[in-house]
């Protein structure tokens, strides 16, 4: 293996997913940005487990309950901790709530969780998804984004879906274009509508329940006419989609929570909703969340915010003016090294024409003019005139830097290169910022700049009622799913002229026959020449923002630095109160602090490194299997034994009308897919392609494993079946994809572990001190309390367990113990990808014990493979360290029964 040139391959993709497929050096940025960030990553996960738990509990409310009280402990409505029980808002289908900050990737997070949604459904179901969204501004931009093959969403969709995707608006659905039932039989169909097109309050949306004859070909295809809306014709496209039993997206769901939004998505009979929003409802099922840190910690993000208070609208217009110049130096200047384009944009927010004393758009645009800047850098967006239709504002060949609005810029609208939000509101008003701060937020390109002012955004204001404002402004971020800290503020108002705006705003009041002071825009009191220096006067001002940004941006990424390597401690923290946690016990604290716990690192060559200052580097599973090829290994695969039974989704009655979904069992004989008959008509050729092509859908990630290999491997199995096996395997396929998942991952293991080895033999793997135990945890469900505990409370243990953590933390010798949490606790970072041992102890002599238990029917390969990793962990480690494998009865080699380790460890 050549490991510098893997790890030159590594360091380009370090940001990105470790689902991650088929990259290769040389993409462009655009290409890399369709991985998924790790914190996306894990809301995939989310979304999986919790459909794991429906599977195994067979009840969506049942599930939910479970897979928080796994993570937080159980709901108590006294004191609020845990996750409350699952609102059941609309009955025949599982609906779930994903919580993602502005600017957090909601869109690309929906098409990914399509794919893992659609793998817990039979197959046989048509893939038909309905994504709603509530604004006109918003539905463009999704159809214009998920219909582009060039653009991240549609590329990560032809990926996931075999090229087989259609995209739909409702006037396409309505005539019919390229819209039958074999054509949503066999490919991904995704309808985006507007709430309002389903609530049909307007004569224009009332035709998707009107009779159509273009649709007239669905109707042979209802099994159940219970699907048809009464009052309706069953041709008419509601009636269509009930019948396809969609999955619905439903975009920025916090505006689809009030009662006549619920019956909009029952009238469309979903059998899964997924909603997307940075501030969920009360009544939303939360099964993930992303943390704000996290979007900053990756660069989605411009934060923190700066606020700066002027002392009247002119020096906020000057400021604005000479800040986006100072931007735009820095930008080409970072250009030149990155060759990545940013024209920074400031947003002008105006006030309403409707005060003729207000500063209006047009005044504002005129003032400018006046100043020498290019018209075509100005551009007018409200509600009534547009000068940003069909302009490509990231395009070198677009000039704006300038847009004037009001606050038309709302949610749906994004532009990674506006940075300035620069409000004209009168000084002896509160600036309302809440519907047009997300849009400065977003990060261009994803990365940090070199420039650190090219990684913060900034608001400027001239408020007399600057408190007023700030309290806007924390009202915002929350609204975008930030925090009240992610914000800096100078005020260079002085209290006095504060006090003076407000004496004369009261007179004004009682005295209206007497003229206001006139606060309109004039360009002879703004200081700026397009084509000079910088006044002195505005220097000093953008020096103090520009040092504020600098500062603040170094205290918030010394801040991420320190975040803990587990996304799961920023989620709990994300969750505030909900979270039950239990602190370390004062007795063991002082001790505890001072352990830390070795881990696996490898050696990478210095130039090579994305991280500075050592040549060591964690050792990633990705590392191990960067030479494997799967198409290269054995293919027996015994399929002998395989199941007689199959899984299906379908749904199961509750209560009288009431549906939740539920996985059943079903003989093969009880059903047959028409798949069946399809592909055994095709040549030999065309059923490997189609094979291999249902077992890469139903398999689902493997990574490192690319899906290319996996492909090669299975169209070689199945190169062998006769026509019979065929049809057995498309009639039990759950059953034989679990044999050849299993397969997969044994040949996978016995490679990572080759290659462990070698590593370890040519001293290229080493062990560095690298982890320590958190000051507190949230185990979920709780354990028994058993003495000599590190933590108040410790997590769940089954019986066998419990008993031999009985025994040993009843040694003398032992100072205290910890149940280690899966997921999230210490893991042997080796070949058998994270192995987390179910205990942790420690001795009064300084000897740190690993502990992993297994009843006697369950040892195996797996449990022999984790044996020996352990064991290699402690010979690495070296005194001090110690690992034991502890069976009840009947140990594998090199592990022990209880009595075994007992008196083992009583020596240590």
């Amino acid at each position: 293996m050549d490991l510098r040139a893997f790890f030159v391959d590594l360091r380009e993709r370090k940001n990105y997913t470790k689902g991650h497929k088929g990259f290769t050096k040389g993409h462009e940025e655009k290409e890399k940005t369709m991985e998924l960030k790790p914190y996306q990553t894990k809301v995939i996960k989310d979304l999986e487990t919790y459909l794991n738990y429906v599977q195994q509990f067979k009840l969506t409310d049942v599930a939910f309950k479970r897979f928080w009280e796994d993570q937080v402990g159980p709901y108590n409505p006294i004191t609020g901790e845990g996750m409350r029980p699952y609102q059941n808002n609309v009955p025949n289908a599982a609906h779930v709530c994903i919580k993602v900050p502005t600017a957090g990737g909601k869109t690309f997070i929906a098409c990914n969780a399509l794919k893992t949604i659609f793998g817990a459904f039979d197959t046989n179901r048509p893939k038909a998804v309905v994504w709603l969204v509530p604004w006109s501004n918003l539905l463009e931009q999704t159809v214009r984004n998920l219909s582009n093959p060039d653009h991240p969403y549609r590329q990560k969709l032809n990926s996931l879906f075999n090229h087989r995707v259609s995209v739909y608006e409702k006037k396409d659905l309505l005539q019919g274009s390229n819209f039958s039932p074999s054509v949503v039989s066999e490919q991904l169909s995704i309808f985006v509508m507007s709430f309002g097109s389903i609530r049909a309050t307007r004569k224009e949306d009332r035709k998707i329940y009107d009779q159509n004859g273009q649709l007239s070909s669905f109707v042979s295809t209802y099994q159940d006419s219970s699907v048809v809306l009464a009052n309706t014709d069953e041709s008419a496209l509601i009636n269509v989609i009930r019948n396809l039993n969609p999955i619905l997206v439903v975009d920025e769901s916090h505006n689809a929570e009030t009662d006549l939004s619920v019956e909009m998505l029952k009238a469309l009979n979903p059998c899964f909703i997924l909603d997307l929003t940075a501030t969920p409802r009360d009544n939303s099922n939360i099964v993930s969340m992303v943390p704000a840190i996290e979007l900053k910690k990756h660069s989605m993000v411009k934060l923190p915010v700066i606020v700066y208070n002027h002392k009247d609208k002119h020096d906020v217009v000057s400021s604005a003016l000479h800040l986006q110049r100072k931007l735009e130096a820095s930008a080409i200047a970072e250009e030149k090294v990155t060759g990545r384009y940013i024209r920074p944009i400031v947003l002008f927010q105006a006030q309403s024409a409707t005060n003729e004393d207000n500063t209006t758009f047009e005044k504002l645009k005129t003032e400018l003019l006046k100043l020498g800047i290019n018209e075509a850098e100005i551009k007018i967006k409200t509600a009534n005139k547009n000068e940003l239709s069909g302009i490509d504002l990231s395009s070198r060949d677009c000039q704006v830097r300038y847009i004037i609005t009001i606050n038309a810029l709302k949610e749906g609208w994004d532009c990674p290169f506006a940075y300035i939000l620069a409000s004209l509101a009168d000084r002896s008003s509160a600036v309302d910022v809440e519907q047009i701060l997300g849009r400065v937020l977003r990060q261009p390109y994803v990365v940090r700049h070199t420039d650190t002012l090219l990684n913060v955004s900034y608001v400027l204001t001239s408020s007399a009622k600057f408190s007023e404002t700030l309290q806007n402004i924390v009202k915002s971020l929350l609204n975008s799913g930030f925090s009240d800290k992610d914000y800096r503020q100078k005020d260079d108002m002085p209290e006095a002229e504060k006090q003076q705006v407000a004496t004369k705003t009261l007179d004004n009041f009682l005295f209206p026959e007497d003229k206001p002071e006139d606060e309109s825009i004039d360009a002879g009191k703004i200081s700026f020449n397009p084509n000079g220096t910088d006044a002195p006067a505005a220097t000093s001002v953008i020096n103090t923002i520009a040092g504020l940004a600098e500062q603040q941006n170094r205290e918030l990424e010394e801040q991420i630095n320190k975040q803990p390597d587990v996304i799961d401690d920023n989620y709990f923290a994300e969750m505030g109160a909900k979270v039950k946690r239990y602190r370390i016990r004062e007795g063991f604290a002082d001790k505890a602090k001072g352990i830390t716990i070795p881990r696996f690192f490898i050696d990478v060559p210095k130039n090579n490194l994305f991280e500075t200052g050592t040549g060591l580097v964690p050792l990633e599973e990705p590392i191990l299997l960067s030479g494997f090829h799967l198409e290269k290994c054995d293919k027996n695969i015994e399929f002998d034994d395989v199941s007689s039974e199959l899984y299906k989704v379908d749904l199961q009655e509750t209560r009288r009308n009431e549906y939740t979904p539920s996985f059943t069992k079903i003989e093969d004989r009880m059903f047959k897919e028409p798949l069946v008959d399809y592909i055994l008509a095709k040549p030999k050729e065309s059923q490997l392609k189609d094979l291999s092509e249902l077992v890469i859908n139903l398999i689902g990630d493997m990574y490192p494993i690319p899906d290319g290999s996996i492909r090669r491997y299975v169209e070689s199995v199945f190169n062998d079946f006769t026509q019979e096996q065929v049809a057995d395997f498309l009639s039990r396929k759950y059953s034989y994809i679990d044999k050849i998942k299993k397969k997969i991952r044994e040949l996978a293991d016995v490679y990572a572990e080759e290659q462990f080895d070698k590593f370890v033999k040519v001293g290229k793997i080493k062990v560095q001190q690298g982890w320590k135990f958190p000051e507190s945890i949230s185990p979920g469900t709780l354990g028994s309390s058993i003495g000599q505990s590190l933590y108040e409370r410790e997590g769940a243990m089954n019986g066998f367990e419990e008993r031999v953590i009985i025994e040993l933390s009843s040694l003398s010798n032992i100072d205290f113990w910890h149940r280690n949490i899966e997921r999230k606790g210490f893991a042997i970072n080796g070949f058998k990808s994270n192995h987390y041992p179910d205990f942790i102890l420690y001795t009064k002599t300084g000897n740190v014990i690993l502990l992993e238990t297994k009843g006697d029917h369950l040892d195996g390969t797996d449990s022999a493979a984790k044996c020996r990793l352990g064991n290699q962990w402690q010979q690495l480690s070296g005194s001090g360290y110690s690992y034991f494998m502890v069976f009840d009865a009947k140990p594998i080699t090199d592990s022990y029964t209880i009595t075994q380790a007992k008196d083992m460890i009583r020596m240590l």
